[in-house]
């Protein structure tokens, strides 16, 4: 007899209500959808299993508890903020794109235009995805989880590596000072999110799209200039 390799919910007298082939994927597409529409708060284990069609038991399989199952899906958030700054970085000339994929030496155009497009995609994500932008840091205890394998994107890199890669080609072209590259990350970071919270939680949401645009251009080049 074959067998597969399934995880089935049981209900009642013991009938089999639903058979599924991975469950933690499905658990953790639920807790995206939730993520989407309500943000962190609405990730929730028992509406993750309702939603999988499995009974609410059959998740502790999987995670051991809610904040297991919110920790998943703030990684897969950030993989999702990773990929939409690779994304802006792939929209760049080809010449700029190749020169950074390629291993050969950058100069300073490409490099800052690099830099600026960790910024701008991390705010694009941020204004799409406002529901996911809010889960993606929730789970996140220290700076170790911003290294984490399981946050990055396409290229195996997470949001605040890339951040890294891209402050190092400026020191490494010349725009920025060696001296001044320590902690310049978290200068970035802090402006860039501070601006991403204003925008979807604040009293910046109601701004039109084009002085939202302007505005993001404007911190962008505030961050690249100030460093």
């Amino acid at each position: 007899m074959t067998t597969t390799n399934t995880d089935s919910a049981t209900e009642g007298h013991g009938r089999s209500t639903y058979r599924h082939g991975d469950l933690r994927r499905a658990l953790i597409d639920a807790g995206l959808e939730l993520a989407r529409s309500g943000g962190p708060s609405a990730v929730v284990l028992r509406e993750a299993t309702r939603r999988a069609g499995v009974a609410p038991n059959a998740a502790y399989r999987h995670f051991a508890d809610r904040s297991a199952l919110l920790e998943a899906v703030c990684s897969e958030c950030q993989s999702g903020v990773a990929r939409a700054i690779e994304d802006e970085q792939a929209a760049l000339p080809v010449a700029d794109v190749a020169a950074s994929d390629s291993g050969t030496t950058m100069d300073a155009t490409a490099a800052r235009l690099r830099f600026r497009a960790v910024g701008t995609g991390y705010l694009r994500f941020a204004l799409s995805e406002p529901g996911l932008f809010r889960t993606a840091f929730t789970a996140s205890s220290d700076l170790e989880s911003a290294t984490s394998a399981a946050r990055a994107g396409a290229r195996g890199l997470t949001p605040f590596q890339l951040l890294g890669e891209a402050l190092d080609d400026l020191v490494t072209t010349g725009v920025l000072p060696a001296e001044r590259r320590p902690g310049a990350e978290f200068l970035a970071w802090s402006a860039v999110h501070g601006l991403a919270s204003l925008l979807i939680d604040g009293p910046l949401r109601a701004l039109p799209a084009a002085a939202t645009e302007a505005l993001i251009g404007r911190v962008v080049t505030m961050v690249e200039q100030g460093l």
